[in-house]
């Protein structure tokens, strides 16, 4: 073949080689980060919405629960969009004229329901189930942001399967007391803002996350019909304290009845995460990051 092929085609063959292996290399590499990218995820971008509804005024500005439209997320596997009633509700007394809102009036006098773009919409062949990540101490926030800051909603996090699984593999770092599931401003305990916090055992017909009492306010040294979530905590507190308060689901000792509470001071996440883990009998890594958790 010496006849036919230089000496130099050897290089060049070994060249060309080296080439093909770093452009598959290359390419590989370019699909990986398309895959994850915002245009196939659609984090972060803002949907082109028939009525451009701001969160940030209604949660913020006027204060509306999240129950109050998304009606199911405590009881079902989706959250809900609220009916064209919810909208009417208000708005049958105010901006009754407002054009912004023409598609809702439509909608209210012709029956259609308004045609919303889901924001958040996982694959058809992945089992998403609200109600159990809502009973199980999951926040509104760890998955959707800071939705009450959000003046035109948009997708916060990829909810790409990694991300998924990153949580499934660690639940206990995004895991809160069940009366700070709508709190989107939680973040958790730290050194100078402690949460103590108790169970008072299992119930039959109550969620587990519903027989733990969780406080910032330390429950020996101000009593326990004045602890509540909404107060500063004091320092310098005792680590655990024995308490008779009533089971109330906002952690405040309720007007009778009474329970032997054992609270105990958290001052990270970690220590509170592993702590209502065991609580909230959520299932082990290993069995919630199986593939029949989220693919039935």
């Amino acid at each position: 073949m010496p006849q036919i092929f230089d000496r130099s085609s050897n290089a060049l063959a070994r060249m060309s080689l080296i080439l093909t292996g770093l452009i598959v290399i290359a390419l590989g590499v370019t699909l990986d980060q398309l895959q994850r990218s915002p245009w196939v995820t659609r984090q972060g971008q803002r949907a082109d919405q028939p009525v451009p509804f701001s969160h940030k005024h209604h949660v913020t500005g006027l204060g509306i629960q999240c129950q109050y439209c998304h009606t199911t997320v405590e009881r079902s596997s989706y959250a809900g969009i609220p009916a064209t009633k919810t909208c009417m509700n208000c708005h049958a007394q105010i901006w009754t004229n407002a054009q912004l809102l023409q598609p809702v009036r439509q909608s209210w006098v012709t029956g259609e329901s308004i045609r919303w773009i889901r924001v958040h919409d996982l694959p058809d062949y992945v089992y998403f189930n609200h109600s159990i990540h809502v009973n199980k101490g999951i926040g509104c926030s760890s998955c959707h942001g800071r939705v009450d800051l959000m003046p035109i909603m948009y997708q916060e996090n990829s909810l790409q399967m990694e991300w998924c699984l990153n949580c499934h593999r660690d639940p206990a770092k995004n895991l809160r007391p069940a009366n700070q599931i709508y709190n989107m401003a939680w973040t958790g305990p730290s050194s100078s803002k402690p949460v103590w916090c108790g169970t008072t055992g299992d119930k039959n017909g109550t969620p587990t996350a519903q027989t733990v009492n969780c406080t910032t306010v330390n429950p020996e040294a101000v009593g326990a019909r004045t602890a509540s979530l909404d107060m500063l905590p004091p320092t310098d507190q005792p680590e655990t304290h024995m308490l008779d308060v009533a089971a109330h689901p906002n952690g405040a000792a309720g007007p009778t009845g009474a329970d032997n509470v054992n609270y105990t001071k958290f001052t990270n996440q970690e220590a509170l995460g592993l702590f209502l883990l065991k609580q909230y009998h959520i299932r082990d890594p290993h069995e919630l990051s199986s593939c029949e958790t989220c693919h039935r």
